[in-house]
């Protein structure tokens, strides 16, 4: 079989199957959980940002400075798009000027969490494919071995990815397949990567920086302050210790697959 061939193979299944590992764990999570495991998506997506993807940017560029202001210019950019999407929600829908309360079965925010993610995540699983090419150009079995450290990397951020848009108010069905439609990605950046290594390579630190531009903005604009509706002591630990879980399962996966020699 040729080297595209795997390559091709590798991205789709690698991004499907991260995409469903984390559905499945999402799609048994009762409608009362959501807000609750919002902490552990918010973890699980600063963890991801700070210790995985922000330290590749950084190496992948050389230079700390460019890829903090490629951050920094994410985060504004998000901001903006956020703002675009609340005033189209503004003008087309009723638009009450408040955020619903967190604890509500009604709760959720027009989308706008579950959009910046989306985008987020697109620019993430581009990388992915990018990285599937490149190791599969250089080896088959090195290949391999990336793409399944890929899938082990992504499936504790998917879980997190998934209940973020269940709390944007997307059902279960569309949550799983625009996560599936971000997932194809990864495909598209291994095909391209295919044919042009090296000037998609060039993209690979902006577009990482980016990813963590969205997943830091996500957290920290979007869903941080809806636990801050809930005040009490014990509301609050529990979101502390959701939080550290979601850091602990990108820290844990990340170790394993090293340790199993898979990064």
């Amino acid at each position: 079989m040729t080297t595209l061939f795997w390559i091709i193979a590798a991205s789709f299944v690698g991004g499907a199957l991260s995409v469903l590992a984390a559905a499945l764990f999402a799609y048994n999570a009762r409608a009362g959980w959501v807000p609750m495991l919002i902490s552990f998506a918010i973890g699980a997506l600063l963890g991801a940002a700070f210790l995985n993807v922000l330290p590749e940017a950084v190496v992948a560029s050389g230079d700390a400075t460019a890829t903090m202001t490629t951050v920094l210019a994410g985060i504004l950019g998000f901001f903006i798009l956020e703002k675009l999407v609340l005033w189209r929600h503004c003008h087309i829908e009723s638009c009450e000027g408040h955020e619903p309360h967190f604890g509500d079965h009604s709760d959720h925010d027009h989308g706008r969490s579950g959009l910046m993610i989306l985008i987020g995540d697109t620019f993430h699983n581009f990388v992915d494919g990018v990285l599937i090419a490149a190791a599969f150009m250089n080896d088959p079995r090195l290949g391999l071995v990336t793409a399944l450290a890929i899938i082990a990397h992504e499936i504790p951020q998917e879980v997190g990815d998934f209940l973020i848009l269940l709390h944007s108010g997307y059902t279960k069905a569309r949550a799983l397949l625009f996560n599936l439609l971000s997932s194809l990605a990864t495909l598209v950046g291994g095909v391209l990567a295919w044919f042009a290594l090296s000037a998609v390579e060039t993209a690979v630190p902006t577009l990482l920086a980016l990813a963590a531009a969205n997943m830091i903005y996500v957290a920290v604009a979007d869903l941080i302050p809806g636990l801050h509706k809930r005040p009490e002591l014990g509301a609050t630990v529990q979101q502390v210790l959701l939080i550290g879980a979601g850091i602990t399962a990108i820290v844990l996966t990340h170790h394993l697959v090293e340790g199993f020699g898979l990064s």
